[in-house]
């Protein structure tokens, strides 16, 4: 049976990893950029239904306990990429998170995912900042987490794929991080969610070549996390709750849309439902 490949993003979602708020973790909220202190209490039931929402999708879910006392390990969607042939461990941008790529090593392996490749200095890439348009063809953002020199690394790492850049936007600088996904999230082949006012013109290009169709995210829903959610399958998506016209413009193109509640989980450390995923498998 197979346990590993998730070169796409909107697959069904068969095997999926996630890191539960640990106790720990709040003490260092400021450190990591937190917007404010998360409850640990309210955190863990909010993470648990989140899980729940997973595992009525038929996902199998994968729970890590990595790097104990980082709010940020939260996010396990930055730390590493799961390709046809295994982990490929990449190098975040943000200092805090650099020890997150090894200490998800060890559960990666348990749960039977060989680790192929690791980022080396002076690169370094977030997965916030890839997006697999398809099997063959992997977008890459360049900005503040993911530098120019993770693009020949990642190609060496999935021999085969066509890695395209696009640069970032500045937005708020470097305390605010813009991620690829911070915009753009893949609802089907030929289906994605944008916040058109940040997307590179060249990426909304290649859209449009492709016959790929967008839902645009309105002003106000960029802030409620409108343009991040978690394609469990085709047009069948998970999505953090409060973004209403973003949720009726998917509900109105054909998409199911599944919400949860992310105050202490989402909202504070920024991180919608694909950063608290790392995806494994996705047929």
């Amino acid at each position: 049976m197979q346990r590993y490949g998730a070169a796409s993003m909107t697959g069904r979602l068969e095997r999926v990893l996630v890191r539960p708020p640990l106790p720990e973790d709040a003490k260092r909220w400021r450190e990591c950029g937190w917007r404010s202190a998360p409850d640990p209490a309210r955190a863990a039931e909010e993470h648990e239904a989140f899980c729940v929402l997973l595992e009525e999708a038929c996902a199998e879910v994968v729970v890590s306990h990595h790097d104990p006392g980082n709010p940020d390990a939260l996010y396990p969607f930055d730390p590493v990429l799961v390709g046809s042939e295994g982990a490929v461990l990449l190098r975040p941008g943000k200092p805090a998170r650099r020890d997150e790529p090894e200490a998800m090593a060890e559960t990666l392996r348990d749960a039977g995912i060989p680790v192929v490749a690791a980022l080396r200095e002076p690169a370094v890439a977030e997965g916030g900042d890839t997006l697999w348009l398809d099997e063959r063809t992997l977008f890459v953002g360049i900005g503040y987490r993911t530098s120019r020199e993770a693009l020949p690394a990642l190609e060496q790492a999935f021999p085969g794929v066509d890695v395209i850049p696009f640069d970032l936007s500045h937005w708020n600088g470097e305390g605010e991080v813009l991620h690829l996904l911070s915009f753009v999230s893949p609802l089907d082949g030929d289906l994605a969610l944008v916040y058109p006012r940040l997307a590179p013109v060249r990426l909304l290009q290649l859209f449009a070549e492709r016959g790929i169709a967008t839902i645009e995210v309105p002003d106000e829903e960029l802030q409620t996390q409108g343009p991040n959610v978690l394609a469990l399958a085709p047009r069948r998506v998970l999505a953090l709750d409060g973004s209403p016209v973003t949720r009726k413009r998917m509900e109105l193109a054909g998409v199911d849309v599944a919400v949860y509640r992310g105050d202490e989980i989402s909202r504070k450390g920024d991180g919608g439902p694909t950063c608290l995923t790392r995806p494994l498998l996705r047929a």
